[in-house]
């Protein structure tokens, strides 16, 4: 699965890949620079700490990203 999401910090999307078959599980934050995790579970758990719903122009789209994330691993 990949989403892209704007931040109402930047222009440039946010960007989060989970990738179950090729083991790929990374964040493109508002400033570009990156996180890259080992599993599924990993990614949830740091977008859940480190984003909030709010930060984003579309609410819906934040949530129910984080829902098929949880939901889909």
């Amino acid at each position: 699965m990949e989403f892209e999401i704007i931040t109402r910090e930047s222009d440039s999307p946010c960007l989060v890949v989970a990738d179950e078959d090729n083991g790929r599980f990374m964040v493109r934050k508002a400033d570009t620079s990156g996180e890259v995790f080992n599993s599924q579970e990993e990614l949830v758990n740091w977008i859940e700490v480190n984003w909030s719903q709010e930060m984003f122009v579309n609410t819906y789209a934040f949530v129910k990203m984080l829902e098929m994330l949880r939901v889909y691993h």
